[in-house]
């Protein structure tokens, strides 16, 4: 998860930097002191004994300790007893916490997948308007060698390594082209790369407008206020604010955002921590774009942080009815310090408190008796709070939604056909590669079909290959013959055992035909996002997408809208 609030200071860093070396030797020998002596002896008694440790270690080890390496384990092993947003960062890796606070890094632009049957690395997806979409690449093409360095029998991880570099360096990217059968050679120049924070926003049906925001980097609140007074100029009646699988970001960001539709002054966020720095509280600061649009925030069980702060507060505030299903439950604040020789931590220091006063952290992470261990709040402990109209919400586990609404499962043949190395044929990928080989151009993005013809070769193709997937009732079959032999069952019921055996064996072809509404779909938008890139796929997709369509509905309906904000309890 992304952190939700980004400070530095190197004074501040290096008093932290002291403290984090305490509670690592701290940690290493245990002693349990709560509530014995004096807390300061104790930590230099237990400092006394690391450094005597390693210094034993250093010299009669059998072989020469590396001492980099000994000591990011021994903190990262610390760090995993507190929390997972607790996060070391050595010098080598500084430009990874870089890239998590900016949402930038430099490199081409694209993403790479590894290409099961083929055993390469292939290009997936070139964005928009970036370095590999302007030399040309395209999906599908093997990497073959970065300059001289090939690239063959190399992985995900270390291929896209060096695709990445300082801005400005230019190298030579060597790919071989499915289609042709021919290798080709691209000079690339390596720039800032900072993907749209907004991944779409326009107009759809009943003057109702659209805005899609993937994360909380620095100046997406700008990039929405844009966006949505846009929006307004061309008519927007009411607002569909998407925030699902947005992990989260900076907290500022998040307040920013809650100030396009909530008046100047208003508290949206407050941070208690353990130290008098650690505790902060926001404020809208600007004046309001539109405080009367209705508006429904979509949510899902990846929307986490910042964008629950941003969810959070419209809820609490009454005003925008949030919608979908319950948020990851991510309650706590981060910051990042600086450490001597160009390391960094992230610690966690604080949990925010939204309007109605409430912390959503779905997980306590316990630390008694000197043990560690995760602990899921429970509903039943829960504690109720009020928005301002006086509904009742509550704390722990997350955003609740207003109104529920469960996305479709998606059956497994359409998931193992649309993941990424789920199956080793990747017939779904090598159909599309070929596909955008025979076409230059399709219809816009919400016009675009496959035909009848094109579905049937697809079909056709998934069954030539000899694709299978795992099937979850043959899985739990298995398992009740194995434990039906185990306990002696097994023989008196073997027919019938095999009976329904026969019947559990799927047919691709059957289950393509059962399911062809979802497959194409799915098709359709990968075909789409080579060609508009995933803004036009976005767009196309959301004729399709069941909680948007739902959070339409209640928009065109204004009664219904204010029906769901209205009091339903008398605030105490």
């Amino acid at each position: 998860m992304r952190p939700i609030m980004y400070y530095s200071n190197r004074t501040t860093g290096n008093r932290w930097m002291i403290v984090l070396a305490l509670s690592f030797a701290a940690t290493l020998f245990s002693t349990n002191t709560r509530g014995q002596g004096n807390h300061n002896l104790e930590v230099g008694k237990n400092m006394e004994i690391f450094n005597a440790l390693y210094s034993q270690l250093d010299l009669f080890y059998v072989d020469t300790l590396n001492p980099s390496q000994a000591m990011t384990a021994g903190i990262n092993g610390m760090l995993r007893s507190l929390d997972p947003y607790t996060e070391y960062y050595p010098q080598e890796e500084a430009k990874k916490l870089e890239m998590m606070l900016t949402g930038k890094y430099a490199g081409i632009g694209a993403v790479v997948k590894y290409h099961q049957r083929l055993k390469r690395v292939v290009i997936d997806e070139p964005y928009e308007g970036m370095p590999a979409a302007e030399a040309g690449v395209k999906k599908g093409d093997i990497i073959i060698s970065i300059d001289d360095s090939m690239m063959t029998d190399k992985t995900v991880n270390y291929v896209s390594s060096h695709l990445r570099g300082d801005p400005g360096t230019t190298f030579v990217l060597k790919v071989k082209r499915p289609s042709t059968g021919k290798e080709m050679k691209f000079r690339i120049t390596r720039r800032n790369i900072k993907l749209p924070e907004v991944t779409y926003y326009g107009m759809r049906p009943d003057s109702i407008a659209y805005i899609g925001l993937n994360q909380f980097s620095e100046g997406c609140a700008k990039e929405v206020r844009r966006a949505f007074i846009e929006l307004k100029k061309q008519g927007a009646k009411g607002l569909v604010f998407d925030l699902r699988g947005n992990g989260g970001g900076s907290e500022m960001e998040a307040v920013n955002i809650v100030n396009i539709w909530v008046p100047q002054g208003e508290k949206v966020v407050e941070n208690r921590g353990k130290v008098q720095q650690a505790n902060h509280s926001y404020s809208t600061r600007l004046e309001p774009v539109d405080t009367v649009m209705p508006i429904v925030v979509l949510v899902n069980g990846e929307t986490a942080s910042a964008s629950e702060i941003t969810s959070g507060a419209l809820q609490d505030l009454d005003r925008a009815v949030v919608m979908g299903t319950r948020t990851y439950g991510k309650g706590l604040v981060q910051i990042p310090l600086d450490l001597p020789y160009q390391a960094n931590v992230k610690i966690t220091t604080s949990k925010y408190y939204i309007p109605s006063g409430r912390c959503i952290q779905a997980i306590n992470y316990n630390r008694e008796n000197g043990a560690a261990y995760t602990e899921r709040i429970p509903d039943s402990l829960t504690h109720v709070f009020y928005t301002r109209n006086g509904r009742e919400v509550r704390d722990g586990g997350g955003i609740k939604p207003d109104i529920e609404v469960k996305n479709d499962t998606m059956p497994n043949i359409a998931y193992y056909l649309s993941v990424s190395g789920m199956d080793s044929t990747e017939v779904a990928f090598d159909y599309e590669v070929d596909y955008l080989a025979r076409h230059d151009s399709i219809a816009a993005p919400c016009e675009f079909h496959l035909t009848e013809q094109e579905w049937q070769e697809f079909r056709q193709r998934v069954i030539d290959s000899g694709f299978t997937y795992d099937d979850m009732s043959r899985k739990q079959f298995d398992e009740l013959v194995k434990t039906a032999k185990l306990e002696g069952f097994y023989d008196n019921a073997k027919d019938t055992f095999d009976a329904l055996g026969n019947q559990l064996t799927h047919n691709v072809g059957t289950e393509l035909d059962k399911h062809r509404k979802l497959v194409q779909e799915l098709l359709e938008l990968d075909i789409i996002s080579a060609y508009y890139y995933q803004k036009g796929a976005t767009e196309a997709g959301l004729n399709y997408d069941k909680q948007l369509l739902e959070a339409e509905e209640l928009l065109k309906s204004p009664s219904d809208y204010h029906k769901v904000l209205a009091p339903r309890n008398a605030k105490p």
